[in-house]
């Protein structure tokens, strides 16, 4: 519900704040004091369009600012937190106006845009009355009100999921029929890469090995070279170093037996020669088996010449283009099924194209009865609200394409006056009429997700017995929902919970608006003075008091 409202530099309004309570909440004050001012201030709120002049005479800015309590409203929580503000049970929306032309919308003290604003906004906050943010004016309206009174809201959802599912298949479909123009060449394709790898018979880790033995194979002749001449020279030759090392050993041997001291390192000359010894049999082993194979160094090459053709190809490593090869060969696999696929996918499609045609002439049946109960119930109420002969027609429209709410297109038409041709309520009712037809409504349907209605010229051309019946429904909207009503009829005033009184006042030479809430006193006088114009009597006091409380009684 709407709680506070802040109004700065807008038309005569210089600075203004109201707090607003649950239930009906009437705007009275004489004519011209700046009541249609802050209807306008709610428009601004609801994201309407702006004007620099309502921006007040001398000054450069004009702000509005509303405090919304959405406690218990989840939904607008989530989306303004997927829309990246701040969610609290408290929401601030605030609107300025510049001369320049430099206009902001802030939500939760963060900058917002317009778009965002008329998607939330009518969701808080309705105006009913004025031709700006009508609910009536809108056609793709009418379609949810019937279906509330009716009871098929279910049934529209089911429709719309069936509907969603087919559009879903649609696409599959046609990108299928695309795709299948381009499978066969899709298919040869994957087919020749797929065979390339599978006849390479790749392995992970191929390459590498690869490479190390190419090392081996094109240096054969040098290793097998170096190892044999280190061979000879640590053993076989004339002059080897283990000879020359084993007579050097036997000496110092020798001379460890005379001096005990040279032992330790007679011992390290035998283990160096030991080990020498085991070094130079491997160097002639090792040169023994070395042996140049130009063939096989070739076999290496081309090898890794088709290593590498591929890599070019494919991807960079060999693990990578076995990876590729499996993918491809998933998508070999689906392009060989997809016969059995569009087989499958037109029969799919063709079950829910059926159970679309059935529950979609169940839900138009259900929809025009309660299109033929929707008319009795608003006419009954319009010709309640000095609309006596109105007529009120939900017509349902065949399309010639179902849409995702059904197979009919629903609107309103109106006909004000007996023998009229009904038509668009946008292009025949007045502001009062649309206000009256919206209660009406309300009266038909009081269950509601906007919390906050306001009511503009709901009371315009009516009076006596039918003035008491608006407030009464008013008050009976009110016990659902937050309403805020502007009114001249005193029959009507008395219903409120909360009444605001608003004045114009002059200062200095400008005019200004302010609002002042009454306490039942202040009601008594402000209810006579509507009674009786601006002499006001001992009488209108006395059936000012006695109307505030026979309401207060009820």
């Amino acid at each position: 519900m709407l709680t506070d409202l802040t109004i700065k530099n807008v038309a005569i309004i210089s600075t203004l704040h109201i707090s607003f309570k649950a239930g009906l909440t009437v705007l009275t004050g004489e004519t011209g004091a700046g009541k249609s001012i802050i209807i306008d201030a709610v428009g601004l709120i609801m994201g309407c369009r702006a004007s620099s002049d309502l921006i007040r005479s001398g000054e450069e800015e004009a702000v509005v600012e509303a405090l919304f309590d959405i406690s218990a409203l989840p939904g607008i929580k989530l989306q303004l937190a997927e829309a990246g503000f701040e969610s609290a049970d408290e929401l601030l929306i605030k609107r300025s106006l510049s001369r320049g032309g430099k206009n902001r919308i802030f939500i939760n003290g963060g900058m917002a845009t317009l778009a965002l604003l008329v998607d939330i906004a009518p969701r808080l906050i309705n105006i009913y009355g004025q031709h700006d943010s009508q609910t009536l004016l809108k056609p793709e309206n009418h379609l949810r009100l019937l279906d509330a009174f009716g009871g098929t809201g279910e049934m529209r959802q089911k429709f719309s999921a069936l509907f969603g599912r087919l559009t879903t298949l649609r696409d599959q479909r046609a990108g299928f029929e695309l795709a299948e123009r381009e499978a066969e060449r899709r298919l040869d394709l994957l087919s020749y890469q797929s065979e390339e790898i599978a006849k390479a018979a790749l392995n992970s880790g191929e390459e590498e090995q690869l490479e190390e033995q190419r090392q081996l194979l094109a240096s054969a002749e040098k290793l097998g070279g170096v190892s044999s001449e280190a061979f000879d020279r640590l053993y076989g030759g004339d002059g080897a170093l283990l000879g020359q090392l084993r007579r050097i050993t036997g000496s110092i041997a020798e001379l460890s037996t005379i001096d005990s001291s040279l032992r330790e390192t007679a011992s390290a000359l035998d283990g160096a020669y030991l080990q020498l010894e085991d070094a130079a049999m491997t160097l002639r082993d090792y040169a023994s088996r070395i042996e140049a194979d130009p063939a096989a160094l070739q076999r290496v090459d081309d090898r890794l010449d088709l290593i590498g053709t591929l890599k070019k190809k494919y991807a960079p490593t060999v693990e990578e283009i076995l990876a590729y090869k499996s993918t491809i060969d998933a998508e070999l696999e689906q392009l060989h099924d997809r016969e059995h696929n569009r087989h499958t996918l037109e029969a799919e499609q063709h079950r829910v194209e059926e159970e679309i045609r059935q529950l979609g002439e169940e839900l138009t049946a259900a929809r025009m009865q309660a299109a033929v109960r929707l008319k009795h119930a608003l006419e009954a109420e319009a010709h309640q609200l000095a609309m006596k002969g109105a007529v009120i027609e939900p017509t349902l429209e065949p399309l010639t394409e179902p849409r995702s709410h059904g197979f009919e297109r629903v609107e309103f038409l109106f006909s004000p006056n007996p023998g009229e041709v009904p038509r668009p309520l946008g292009r025949i009712a007045s502001g009062g009429e649309l206000s009256r037809l919206m209660l009406a409504i309300k009266q038909v349907l009081p269950d509601s997700d906007v919390p906050t209605l306001v009511f503009d010229e709901v009371d315009t051309g009516i009076g006596g017995a039918t003035s008491e019946l608006v407030g009464r429904k008013l008050k009976n909207v009110a016990c659902g929902q937050q309403v805020l009503c502007i009114t001249h009829l005193p029959q009507v005033a008395v219903f409120a919970d909360q009444q605001l009184r608003v004045e114009k006042l002059i200062t200095d030479g400008r005019t200004s608006t302010r609002v002042l809430e009454l306490d039942l006193n202040d009601r008594t006088s402000e209810v006579a003075r509507m009674l009786a114009g601006t002499t006001v009597t001992e009488s209108a006091l006395k059936h000012a008091a006695e109307m505030l409380a026979a309401t207060h009684r009820a």
